[in-house]
């Protein structure tokens, strides 16, 4: 079964350290076979709490969206956002 990143942001401060989280970690997560399927764009809130981005990345398995979490690079990439950046990450094995 397929493997997906559920992102909710709930607070940026500096969208620069996104911006260099998502350059680096966006080839990190392709290597592992991670397709974006939503990242930002326009939404709606129609029930709970607001969250300025939401991103979902699909993965060939849940292990493989485990073993992207997990490794170096990635966490090499998300330490030039995680001291300014605020979110939610779930990864969640579809059906």
């Amino acid at each position: 079964m397929k493997g997906y990143w559920i992102a909710l942001y709930k607070k940026i401060e500096s969208m620069d350290n996104l911006k260099n989280y998502a350059a680096k970690a966006t080839s990190v997560i392709k290597s592992y076979g991670g397709k974006p399927l939503v990242r930002g764009g326009k939404y709606s809130i129609l029930e709970g709490d607001n969250f300025p981005r939401t991103v979902v990345w699909e993965f060939p398995s849940y292990e493989n969206a485990v073993e992207c979490h997990n490794s170096k690079e990635y966490q090499e990439a998300w330490s030039l956002a995680q001291d300014t950046t605020e979110r939610n990450l779930q990864i969640v094995e579809g059906t």
